[in-house]
């Protein structure tokens, strides 16, 4: 992960709990108080930046992916846009994790790089965090007749 030693480390600065960390403080430079971004908002921006590139055809694992379909049967809950996104959030910097299934036949390679800088300037620009790394696992790969027989009925291959 990170090798650094200085003293913006993100052991320094980021909490050691992934999932309740403690809200990002931002110094406002002209001394009129301070900016607090919460961790849910840096995952979110994160999910709807990866989501953004072609290619990506899903966020999270089997799981995660489950809990998501349950939870859009729910009046008013709503899609999940934090699905197979975590991210550790410190003062200054912020470590982002993506679980993502892609369309077959994306450059997996090409697919990672793209959503890495679309990740990385979207959390920067919005938030004015330092993002440090993104680290990427592609849980699967989506066929193109994975989704055809959901509806229709299966066919022998015996007639």
């Amino acid at each position: 992960m990170v090798t650094t030693n200085s003293q913006n480390d993100l052991r320094d600065t980021v909490p050691a709990a992934r999932q309740s960390p403690a809200p990002a403080r931002l110094a406002d430079e002209n001394g009129q108080g301070k900016t607090t971004i919460a961790s849910n908002v840096v995952q979110k921006i994160a999910g709807m930046a990866a989501r953004e590139v072609s290619g990506v055809h899903a966020m999270g694992g089997g799981m995660s992916r489950a809990f998501g379909a349950i939870k859009e049967r729910i009046p008013g809950a709503g899609t999940s846009s934090t699905a197979g996104v975590s991210v550790e959030v410190g003062e200054k910097q912020a470590a982002i994790d993506l679980d993502m299934i892609v369309e077959y036949g994306a450059s997996i390679a090409d697919l990672a790089r793209a959503v890495r800088r679309n990740v990385i300037t979207a959390v920067e620009r919005m938030t004015g965090l330092e993002v440090i790394e993104v680290n990427i696992s592609v849980e699967d790969v989506h066929l193109p007749d994975d989704n055809a027989g959901d509806d229709a009925p299966e066919k022998s291959r015996v007639e």
